[in-house]
This record gives C-alpha cells, sequence and structure tokens, in this order.
C-alpha cells in the first residue's frame, strides 16, 4: 500500500491509464456482473497494453473483455463466466486453450488470504485449507512448513501485492476517499493492498458530504480519481443501475462467433470507434439506456422486465 496525500487527485480516463505498465499486475474491482471498471479498460485496450496479469476472486465480463482486447497475458482469478445466464466465458476460454494467457490457478480464500499478507505487510500467510488440494501442485512457489508451536503441516502462500487496482465506485471525493455500496467483493482488500489504486467513480461529491457520509477507504490510499457516470456499464453498479443484459447478450454474439468478428462486431464498435466514454453511452442507447437501467428501483416487476430484457 502507498501513501498518496495530494489535495486533487482528479485526473481523465486517459490519464489514469498511464499509471497502469505493460506487464503489471492488475487487481480488477467488482465481480461477476457487479461494479467492474470497464471503462477502465476500455481505455486500457484503447492505448494497447499488454501481457497484463490479471488477478480477482470471481468474475466474468471484465476479464472475458480483456482477454478479447489482447492485454493479457496472465490471469489469476477463481472463476470466470457469464454465470447461468449466458455461461462459459468465450474470449477467455479461447485465450487459455491457445495458450495465449497462461492461467494461474487458485480459490477465493487464497487470494483473499494472500491480499491480507500485504495489506499487513507482511511476505506470506499461513494457510490450512489448500492441504491436499491440486492447487499446492499449480502453485510451486507455496511451501510447506511444521508450525514450531503445534507441530502441525502448514503451507505457506506469498503475500500478493497488486501493481495497481482498479476499482470502481459510487461516489468518491477529489481527495480520494471512497464511498462503496456493499457488497464491497474484494474492494477494500485490493485497496489496502496494492501499490497503487485508480478510482472510477459514480460521482463526485463535495468532502464536507464525504465527511458527513464516512468513506469506506481514505484519501491516502487512492492515487487516481476519475468521474465516469455509468463507468461499470454493462455491468451493474447498484443502487445506481442494473447490469444490461441486453448489450452482454450482444456481446456473446460477437465474443462467440470469433476473435474476427469481435473485433469488427464489438471491439471497433463500442471501443476504437468512439473517443470517449461520453461517446460510447451515447452509442448504447445514451440517457434513456440509463434511464432504463436505473428503474430497478421502482419495483419488483421492473427489476424482473431488466432481466428478460434481451
Amino acid at each position: 500500500m502507498g501513501i498518496f496525500v495530494e489535495r486533487n487527485k482528479l485526473t481523465t480516463l486517459e490519464e489514469a491509464a498511464k499509471i497502469v505498465k505493460d506487464g503489471d499486475i492488475v487487481a480488477v474491482g467488482g465481480g461477476l456482473c457487479l461494479r467492474e471498471p470497464i471503462a477502465m479498460l476500455h481505455e486500457l485496450i484503447r492505448q494497447g497494453r499488454r501481457n497484463l496479469h490479471i488477478v480477482g476472486t470471481a468474475h466474468g465480463f471484465d476479464v472475458d473483455l480483456a482477454c478479447g482486447g489482447g492485454i493479457v497475458g496472465t490471469v489469476e482469478e477463481t472463476h470466470v463466466s457469464f454465470e447461468q445466464d449466458f455461461g462459459l466465458a468465450p474470449n477467455y476460454r479461447r485465450a487459455c486453450e491457445s495458450g495465449a494467457v497462461k492461467i494461474k490457478e487458485s480459490c477465493c480464500n487464497t487470494i483473499i488470504n494472500q491480499l491480507r499478507a500485504a495489506e499487513f505487510g507482511m511476505p506470506f500467510v499461513p494457510m490450512k485449507s489448500i492441504k491436499g488440494s491440486d492447487e499446492i501442485r499449480f502453485h510451486p512457489e507455496y511451501k510447506e512448513f511444521i508450525d514450531p508451536f503445534t507441530g502441525k503441516r502448514v503451507i505457506l502462500v506469498p503475500a500478493l501485492e497488486p501493481d495497481v487496482a482498479i476499482i470502481h465506485v459510487n461516489k468518491a471525493d477529489v481527495h480520494g476517499n471512497v464511498k462503496i455500496e456493499p457488497p464491497y467483493v474484494a474492494d477494500v482488500l485490493f485497496m489496502r493492498a496494492s501499490k497503487k489504486v485508480i478510482i472510477t467513480t459514480e460521482e463526485i461529491l463535495p468532502e464536507e458530504e464525504m465527511k458527513r457520509i464516512g468513506p469506506t477507504i481514505p484519501y491516502y490510499e487512492i492515487t487516481a480519481v476519475v468521474h465516469v457516470p455509468f463507468g461499470a456499464h454493462p455491468t451493474s453498479c447498484y443502487p445506481n443501475y442494473a447490469y444490461d443484459r441486453a448489450h452482454i447478450a450482444e456481446y456473446m454474439r460477437a465474443a462467440s462467433a470469433g476473435p474476427e468478428v469481435f473485433k469488427n462486431n464489438y471491439l471497433d464498435k463500442y471501443i476504437f470507434g468512439v473517443k470517449s466514454h461520453a461517446d460510447y453511452i451515447e452509442r448504447i442507447g445514451g440517457e434513456a439506456k440509463m434511464r432504463l437501467l436505473a428503474s430497478w428501483k421502482e419495483s419488483r416487476e421492473k427489476w424482473m422486465e431488466l432481466f428478460t430484457y434481451g
């Protein structure tokens, strides 16, 4: 964890993305279809970042998009799919099967404990739960150790300190204080364990308002803040908006058809073919689409309608 005390950390997507270097270990916030930092991933793809080592727990759209956009060298995740709605992640699967992306198998408990070790400044963490599992076979860097207090065998797992975390949040101020609405997934640990932290946020609050509601994470743990309304689209950012099932269905049709179709029908249309995130929002339906996704709060029926939409 770094210490960042600048009074104003507000910047642009373009400038914030430059913090991420080729080959960096990047913790990607959110999970599955919840509050993933999609606008930042778009910018990293546009800038042509390469060989990133993506770290997370259970993810889906973000990792698949990053693989399809060619920015990933290694994926260290516990699960990657579109769940029961759309099934397996096609770009991720192709990249892994072809050897274009290296897989580092792990489990949620291991990654969480590795992040905790980094948060506390410890070089490793002892674990019992992975004894007897294939996870040890996939990680020759893990070491067996005899606990000097009990004489029992434990496995020592190295701390996980990402170079950069990219996290999308509900609210932030320009100083870097951050408010996230639950569930937090692993985002708080990512922010505390990583060397640098880039925040994209739905809303910028006055500092006095942030003091009143109380931040989830204090300013000194944050490197850069970018104001990006709807920056998690097409994943959800509750309570602001639900996930865009129709857009993900379009994405899946393109991704499932192969890399050339995916580039022509998705990357060129929604990432390389737009000049900014605001242009992207206009292309996917503008304010009318975002009002529709925000309507989930009106009633249970409205929420259910969104999950048959598309």
